[in-house]
């Protein structure tokens, strides 16, 4: 039944602006069927003990995004989340993120007995939308938690929100902590200048992204960046080896080998075409009256944001009047675009490097008709 009904799903024009960032475009994955679906014979090497290919992809990874050393992951940031925080930390250590931080770094406190506070996350107003983390906030909470063992901070956010991570970085070391970043929607960033840097090269100790949310590669790929010698690898290790599943999917790490060498090959040209269509798309919802687009159209960059990931597009209501789940339902229903996230005043879109042009305009002469009907 389940097939069957993904199947008629396809058959309903709709487009998806919502992960994964393969966006179901079929020239950019290669054929990931059952016949690669294998288990660790000889020479496949081992996810857990990698000698042989898998090796070979982890170093690729590390080269594209200029860590030290970097672990697949087949399970998703979540595990990645999970293994980072249970490898620094010990039963009864405090951590410190903000409050609207992923569910997989409360579990992490609560799986390994962990004391988390909190920074509250400051609300921009024009938009609703959760601002960045500042270095005085962290500085703040350090201050009253000198004690704090690792500070893990979400950049970019779910709704592209980017804060300032090379000074987060300086403030937490100087506390003797360490610095995870929670990078799970930003791991197409660093790969072109049209876009912001990624978190790894900036002064995080540990960077987890997710390759399938914005990227062509197959759902729960994903990747753990070490970044920094203060980081103990063994300890990263061993903790993936008790945390992800001991039969690991090689279809899925075919994908992330897969994702890794369209970067490595043709990575720029694609950022480039990627940015043109963010451009048009940005020049066609210029004119929008009651609707408007975070850092889009004539929304320029809000004081309370550090930085941008222009990818994603963030479509606010509230001058319209009606709330993000209608706004969806017309997307859905009289548009065929399904939508990433719904909140209270906005709806996210997510978009890729795999997104069609005919994709953006679609979603733009979307957008200007619902904004002359409310």
């Amino acid at each position: 039944m389940l097939h069957e009904k993904l199947k008629k799903y396809l058959d309903n024009d709709i487009y998806p602006m919502h992960m994964p960032g393969h966006k179901r475009n079929e020239s950019f994955m290669p054929d990931f069927s059952c016949n690669i679906d294998i288990t660790e014979i000889p020479d496949f090497d081992d996810l857990h003990n990698p000698q042989g290919v898998l090796l070979e992809t982890a170093k690729l990874a590390a080269k594209l995004y200029k860590s030290r050393e970097s672990f697949l992951l087949v399970n998703g940031s979540t595990v990645g989340i999970l293994a980072a925080i249970g490898a620094n930390t010990k039963r009864g250590d405090k951590i410190l993120a903000v409050d609207n931080c992923h569910w997989s770094t409360t579990n992490a406190a609560e799986l390994f007995d962990l004391e988390l506070v909190y920074i509250e996350a400051e609300i921009d107003e024009m938009s609703g939308v959760p601002c960045s983390v500042t270095p005085s906030s962290v500085t703040s909470a350090l201050e009253r938690n000198p004690d704090i063992k690792l500070v893990s901070i979400t950049s970019p956010t779910y709704e592209g929100v980017i804060s300032d991570i090379a000074s987060i970085s300086e403030v937490v070391h100087s506390f003797g902590a360490l610095l995870l970043v929670d990078g799970a929607h930003g791991a197409h960033l660093g790969f072109s200048d049209e876009f912001p840097e990624n978190a790894t090269t900036p002064g995080a100790d540990i960077v987890v992204v997710s390759l399938h949310k914005t990227l062509p590669a197959l759902t729960q790929c994903s990747l753990l960046h070490v970044c920094s010698e203060r980081v103990d690898t063994c300890d990263i290790k061993r903790m993936l080896g008790i945390l992800q599943t001991s039969s690991p999917s090689y279809v899925l790490m075919a994908s992330i080998d897969s994702c890794l060498r369209l970067l490595d090959s043709d990575g720029k040209r694609l950022f480039h075409e990627y940015k043109k269509n963010l451009d048009d798309f940005s020049e066609r919802i210029a004119d929008l009256k009651n609707l408007s687009v975070l850092c889009h159209g004539d929304d320029s960059l809000h004081c309370g944001f550090y930085g941008f990931d222009i990818g994603k597009i963030v479509i606010n209501a509230r001058k319209a009047a009606i709330s993000g789940s209608k706004l969806a339902d017309i997307l859905r229903v009289e548009h065929k675009i399904e939508i990433e996230r719904v909140c209270d005043d906005y709806v996210i879109a997510m978009t890729s490097i795999c997104d069609s042009p005919e994709g953006f305009v679609r979603l733009a002469d979307a957008l200007v008709a619902i904004d002359e009907i409310y």
